[in-house]
C-alpha cells in the first residue's frame, strides 16, 4: 500500500540532505541479522562477521529493537542528524535526548502490548536505557563502520553532490524521480509506491531529512516520530562498487586509450578508494598505483579528497564519461 507526504511550500523548502554515522550503524547491524540483506554488501557481511567470530559484541539492549520479526523499529534510536558534517558523538548525544514520553511511546508504536525481553526495563528506566544503547552502538560503530567509513561517507558525499545537481537542474520533480524508483512526486505530493502498512497520507511538518544510506536495504525507509524531523533514507548511488574494488573490467575503448592499468584504476574508483585498496585488489605495487594515479589526476580523470590523514581517489565526470563512451 503506498505512503504519501504531504509537503507544502514551507516544508519543501526545509527539505535538505544529511549524512548520518548512526544510521550505517543500525543499518550494519540488521544486514547482519538479515533484515532488508542486500546482496552488493556481502563483502563488508563477511568481513563483519569474522571481525564478530572472534570477538562478539555485546548488543543486549540494542539487538532486540532493531532485530526482530516487527515491520518497524523506534524510531528514537535514529533522530535526524543537524547536516551533512554530523559525526557518531553528535547522533548519539542526540538520542540520549530523547524524553522518557517519546521513548515509551515509540515503544508502543513497534511493539505495542508484546514488547521484547529487555524493553520493559527501558520503559521503566528509560535515561539508563539509552546510556547503555549509546554504549553499545558506539562499539558497534567503532569495531564495524569506522574502519570504512572514509569509502562510505567519500559515496554518502558524492550522492548527495549528484543529487544536489538534480534539483538544482529540474527542482523537487527531478530530484524525487530519479531518487529511487517508488518514489512519485505529484503536485506537492511524495507517494512511497510499496509500503509495509495501510494506504495514508501524512505530513512531514518542517521538511525532510533525506538520508542516503550505504548498509541499508534496497527500498526506500520514512521515518516519522524520530523526536526532531521526519527522516527519508534511500540506497546511495555507488553502493554497488563499493566493497568490489578492480574487479569489474574497464570498457576496451579506454584500455585502448589509457593502457590496461590505467582504465583498470579509473574503473575501480567509480567507488572511493585509497592508494592502498587499489594496490590491495590490483595485486600491484602502491608505488605503482600512485604513479598512474598521479597521470589520470592531471588529466582530470580522477580527483582526490583528503580525509584525515588519508587521500581517497574517485573517478571524475569527466573520467565516467570515458569510460561510458560518452566522450
Amino acid at each position: 500500500m503506498p505512503l504519501t507526504l504531504d509537503l507544502s511550500v514551507s516544508d519543501l523548502a526545509g527539505t535538505r540532505f544529511a549524512v548520518s554515522p548512526m544510521s550505517e550503524t543500525i543499518s550494519g547491524l540488521q544486514q547482519l541479522g538479515d533484515r532488508g540483506r542486500q546482496a552488493v554488501n556481502l563483502r563488508w557481511i563477511r568481513w563483519a562477521t569474522d571481525e564478530l567470530a572472534v570477538r562478539p559484541l555485546a548488543l543486549a539492549r540494542t539487538w532486540p529493537l532493531i532485530v526482530h520479526d516487527r515491520p518497524g523499529w523506534p524510531q528514537f534510536l535514529l533522530p535526524a542528524p543537524a547536516g551533512a558534517g554530523t559525526t557518531i558523538d553528535d547522533d548519539l548525544a542526540a538520542m540520549r535526548r530523547t524524553t522518557a514520553r517519546q521513548v515509551r511511546a515509540s515503544l508502543r508504536r513497534v511493539f505495542g502490548d508484546d514488547p521484547p525481553p529487555g524493553t520493559a526495563d527501558l520503559a521503566a528506566r528509560p535515561a539508563a536505557g539509552l546510556r547503555a544503547i549509546a554504549a553499545e552502538l558506539r562499539e558497534a560503530h567503532d569495531r564495524l563502520i569506522a574502519p570504512h567509513w572514509p569509502r562510505i561517507r567519500a559515496v554518502l558525499d558524492a550522492d548527495i553532490a549528484y543529487r544536489a545537481r538534480q534539483l538544482a537542474a529540474g527542482g523537487a520533480a527531478r530530484l524525487f524521480a530519479d531518487l529511487h524508483p517508488d518514489l512519485h512526486w505529484h503536485d506537492g505530493r511524495l507517494t512511497i509506491a510499496r509500503w509495509p502498512g495501510r494506504d495514508r497520507v501524512v505530513t512531514a511538518p518542517g521538511g525532510l531529512v533525506l538520508l542516503p544510506v550505504v548498509l541499508g536495504p534496497p527500498w526506500v525507509m520514512v521515518k516519522q516520530h524520530t523526536t526532531t524531523r521526519t527522516t527519508l533514507r534511500y540506497p546511495a548511488r555507488g553502493v554497488g562498487t563499493l566493497w568490489t574494488v578492480g574487479t569489474r573490467p574497464a570498457p576496451g575503448s579506454t584500455v585502448r586509450l589509457l593502457g590496461r592499468p590505467r582504465a583498470q584504476l579509473l574503473e575501480a574508483l567509480r567507488s572511493p578508494a585509497t592508494t592502498t585498496d587499489l594496490a590491495r585488489a590490483l595485486g600491484v605495487s602502491p608505488s605503482a598505483v600512485s604513479q598512474h594515479l598521479r597521470v589520470l589526476k592531471n588529466s582530470g580523470l580522477v580527483a582526490a579528497d583528503r580525509t584525515g590523514r588519508g587521500v581517497l581517489y574517485l573517478t571524475t565526470d569527466l573520467g565516467s564519461a570515458l569510460l561510458d563512451g560518452v566522450i
